[in-house]
């Protein structure tokens, strides 16, 4: 069986977080900032309700790019420190390698500002050490429509999987019955599921 049709669990699945800092924020052209600052604050919240080990990294946050995003931070949870590394691969960087095999899990969900360097540089690195990467590209961004065609170009030559944020974890909850799947649908904070409960809370109130 291609292990990359095993599906992500909360039980296999790992998170690395990749560079979403405020100066490289500012040069992103391919989707709104906004829309990106709250896909990757979700994606946090959600790997967090389901217990997925999160990997959060940061490059020259003192210098040129600046610390990670407020919106980010705020999602995290107390216990996660972000490193902050001088190499441009974060796989690269020995503390980074570390803390996710500490993590035990095989299937990594990666995102990353911006989308071909930052997300798709330990997204190869991770698949050639033998892990399932998984880029969540509504989760990351890059400077120009040509820097993002040309990443996932390149990440689908090379047997990196792309998918988005919320299927990603939806993929993990499994099971829309379980205990956590109301916290999951939150912290997602998908519009068209927040419009479906919002339906369905005011119909239970009319019967």
């Amino acid at each position: 069986m291609n292990r990359n049709l095993e599906p992500i669990t909360r039980h296999n699945t790992a998170v690395l977080l990749v560079d979403h800092q405020v100066g490289l924020l500012s040069g992103v052209r391919d989707k709104p900032v906004e829309e990106l600052k709250h896909n990757v604050a979700a994606l946090a919240r959600a790997a967090t309700v389901l217990s997925l080990p999160l990997v959060v990294t940061t490059t020259a946050a003192d210098g040129m790019w600046g610390p990670t995003a407020p919106e980010l931070v705020d999602a995290l949870p107390s216990d996660v420190k972000i490193i902050d590394r001088s190499t441009v691969n974060a796989w690269d960087d020995e503390r980074v390698r570390a803390a996710v095999e500490a993590t035990g899990r095989r299937k990594l969900i990666i995102a990353g500002l911006s989308l071909e360097v930052c997300a798709a540089l330990p997204a190869y690195s991770a698949t050639a050490a033998g892990y399932d990467a998984y880029v969540a590209i509504d989760a990351c961004g890059t400077f120009s429509r040509t820097k993002r065609e040309a990443g996932l170009l390149r990440m689908a030559h090379a047997g990196v999987l792309v998918s988005d944020y919320s299927s990603l974890i939806v993929e993990a909850l499994a099971d829309n019955a379980d205990i956590k799947a109301n916290a999951v649908y939150e912290a997602l904070d998908m519009p068209f599921a927040t419009l479906v409960g919002q339906m369905a809370a005011a119909y239970g109130a009319r019967t």
